[in-house]
């Protein structure tokens, strides 16, 4: 009787399981097709957790387009569509203000990351009358796409490409200081032309060595000119400013509120790898020193970020991402000189309700939040801006001098140059120098740029600090024409927390430092090319000076340890410069100990302890045979950090004077000579302007 019972409870047990697993699937699992009842629907959403503004989307019912742009477009009677690859954030600004500027003219356009569209889309472009298909594009690294632009690079260059018909114009973004000049804007203008693309402007190429704000600006002109001879169209010459995003107050539950993440939101109570761009790992900074000797006035750091149980790898040579944060005295100043409450929560939603960015950043968050994490505000204002904000001065000539500044007028580009670019005002001194300007905080936050992490060459090698990433970096600190004090943004946090371990003495629980979390850094991981040989006898040449010394110190400590495992090891040469012998010299030390141990064979180059400066140039040149030999006869492989303005360049020049001396080369044989080493990958450079 007791077994007949047990099974009948069993068979109960498994009937009332069978039940709940189909009710659970017919209320939670079952797909919702169109068939599904709106009861049902209602449901889903009534379970359904609460999204922060940034995440919802006032889109009308039924919409079939989310994931394309073309059809987005079309659903919100748009033809001209404006795609950035950007690495730092200001190729993105100038496609947001080229579609700004597309209103004065009666276009409606929009502002899509190429990362996030179907670029095979762009031909059905075509039967959108009077399209426009803009392109601003970031030329990175040794002539590459930028990150997000990657995939759609790589589509434009295979076989078969067609896009016959498609109006498209190129804007791309450079630096003349390094030998790949705008090799992306340039290509992508010749490709699409290639496949059929009707060019509508010639190639815009900016300068970030020069004026690039200028270049952008003189470029727009005869882009607008071209399109309106086109089209047939009449610019509005009102100007009015027509905002991007409207304000939406409070109050906001808790829960939803931003408080500088990145991107999910209490992303930063609940870390989850992987970590990128979008998703940082808060790194706690187990150490710090200042590597310039006491009696310098200037000051460089040496940090050591945990990434211990994150899953985060690096190799040398990579590159360590920190988002930093503003100095909350001018955060604090803003406040001071707008009247506003910075505690304040607001968000700012894009009127357009099919755009692909809803909100310039995270929002809901206070403007304290905006201002500290999300947006740059210690760089120069660009003509835009001024533009905008004229509006708001109330004096007649604080008014007149914004507007001439924003006007692209000879006379205003002059001005705008003497009085804004040389003079580095930022938006605090302008504020305080044009006393009547009382701009509106929120559409402030929808001008200013958003502020980009630094980038710095990791300083360390996984294979002797696996957990830890050491960084090496100088701290900006100048005095302005107008004499003020300008600061590094990211330098300024690590000088703010080393200052205060120093006062503590780096205690077990690590002070706050105003970034986010007490004693961390938002930082991930960017992949470089920058790589030792594979071979580890191949010889290797490293030139270095100041703080690009980093990347060297990691590939010196890989080559040391593969020396302690019994790895033969080829010539591992060094060439370092600083100013001072006893003032500036890093890792002295260290590099010592390395040369007591035969790893390394070390040239230094003290510019100003003598009368006659003597630079790291100079040593090559002297060394001219020796190095000839390791490139030629040994295969040695060459890297240069640094400078990319002046040293890397001199660098590049010499290269080819040793080849020509040494090789008995002519000068074109010679130019081809080093050109080969660096499509080979044994020529190589971490450079910076």
């Amino acid at each position: 009787m007791e077994l007949f019972s047990l099974s009948l409870d069993l068979t109960n047990s498994i009937i009332l399981g069978i039940v709940s697993v189909l009710v659970i699937y017919w209320f939670w699992l079952k797909p919702r097709g169109t068939s599904s009842s709106s009861s049902s629907n209602s449901t889903m959403s009534l379970i359904k957790p609460a999204k922060p503004l940034n995440e919802l989307s006032a889109k009308p019912s039924g919409v079939a387009h989310e994931g394309s742009f073309v059809d987005r477009m079309i659903h919100s009677g748009k033809t001209m569509v404006v795609f950035y690859g950007s690495q730092t954030g200001t190729a993105e600004e100038f496609g947001q203000r080229i579609a700004k500027q597309a209103k004065r003219y009666g276009i409606s356009a929009t502002v899509c990351d190429p990362e996030e569209c179907d670029m095979e889309e762009l031909q059905r472009l075509t039967t959108i009358d009077k399209h426009i298909a803009l392109f601003c594009l970031a030329t990175y690294g040794e002539g590459d796409p930028t990150d997000n632009a990657q995939e759609f690079y790589e589509w434009l260059r295979e076989d078969g490409r067609e896009l016959n018909n498609l109006h498209y114009a190129v804007f791309g973004l450079g630096n003349k200081t390094y030998e790949h000049y705008n090799a992306v804007g340039k290509y992508v203008d010749k490709r699409l032309e290639e496949i059929g693309g009707v060019r509508m402007c010639e190639v815009g190429l900016g300068d970030d060595d020069g004026n690039i704000e200028d270049d952008f600006m003189a470029w727009t002109t005869v882009f607008w000119e071209n399109v309106c001879q086109k089209y047939e169209l009449v610019i509005n010459a009102d100007g009015t400013s027509m905002r991007q995003y409207k304000l939406v107050d409070g109050p906001f539950p808790p829960e939803t509120v931003f408080t500088g993440e990145i991107g999910r939101l209490k992303s930063y109570e609940r870390q989850k790898p992987p970590y990128d761009l979008r998703n940082p790992y808060l790194a706690p900074v187990l150490a710090s020193r200042e590597l310039f000797e006491k009696g310098c006035t200037r000051s460089c750091l040496h940090l050591e970020l945990d990434i211990s149980n994150t899953r985060i790898k690096y190799e040398a040579g990579d590159h360590v991402a920190v988002f930093p944060s503003n100095d909350e005295a001018l955060v604090n100043r803003i406040g001071e000189l707008l009247n506003v409450n910075l505690d304040e929560v607001i968000s700012l939603v894009n009127v357009d309700e099919d755009a692909q960015k809803k909100t310039p950043f995270p929002c809901p968050c206070s403007y304290r939040t905006a201002l500290t994490y999300y947006l740059d505000i210690t760089s120069v204002l660009n003509t835009q801006v001024l533009k905008e904000i004229a509006q708001y001065a109330i004096n007649e000539d604080e008014k007149a001098i914004l507007t001439l500044m924003g006007s692209y007028s000879e006379e205003g580009k002059i001005k705008y140059k003497e009085w804004v670019l040389d003079s580095y005002r930022s938006l605090v001194h302008v504020l305080e120098d044009l006393p009547s300007l009382k701009p509106p905080l929120d559409h402030l936050c929808e001008l200013l740029p958003r502020l980009h992490p630094r980038y710095y060459s990791i300083s360390s090698s996984p294979k002797v600090h696996p957990t830890c990433v050491h960084v090496t970096a100088v701290v900006v600190h100048y005095k302005t024409p107008t004499n003020r004090f300008a600061k590094g943004v990211a330098t300024n946090c690590f000088k703010e927390l080393h200052n205060k371990h120093q006062v503590l003495e780096i205690s077990e629980n690590p002070p706050e430092n105003g970034c986010h979390v007490p004693g961390r850094f938002p930082i991930y991981i960017r992949k470089s090319t920058f790589r030792l040989p594979f071979k580890f006898q191949t010889p290797i040449i490293m030139i270095g000076p100041g703080t690009g010394l980093a990347p060297f110190r990691g590939f010196i400590q890989e080559r040391h340890f593969y020396k302690t495992q019994n790895k033969p090891v080829g010539e591992t040469i060094l060439y370092y410069g600083c100013r001072n012998q006893a003032e500036d010299y890093l890792y002295r030390d260290e590099l010592k100990y390395f040369v007591d141990e035969q790893i390394l064979e070390l040239y230094v180059a003290f510019s100003r302890d003598q009368e006659q400066k003597i630079y790291v140039t100079h040593l090559l040149r002297q060394h001219g045979e020796k190095l000839w030999k390791l490139i030629k006869e040994q295969n040695a492989s060459v890297y240069v950090c640094g400078d990319a303005k002046n040293m890397a360049r001199d660098v590049h020049s010499i290269l080819i004077d040793i080849a020509q001396a040494h090789g008995d080369m002519t000068a074109e044989r010679a130019s081809a000579f080093v050109k080969e080493l660096t499509q080979k990958g044994r020529y190589s450079q971490d450079v910076w302007s």
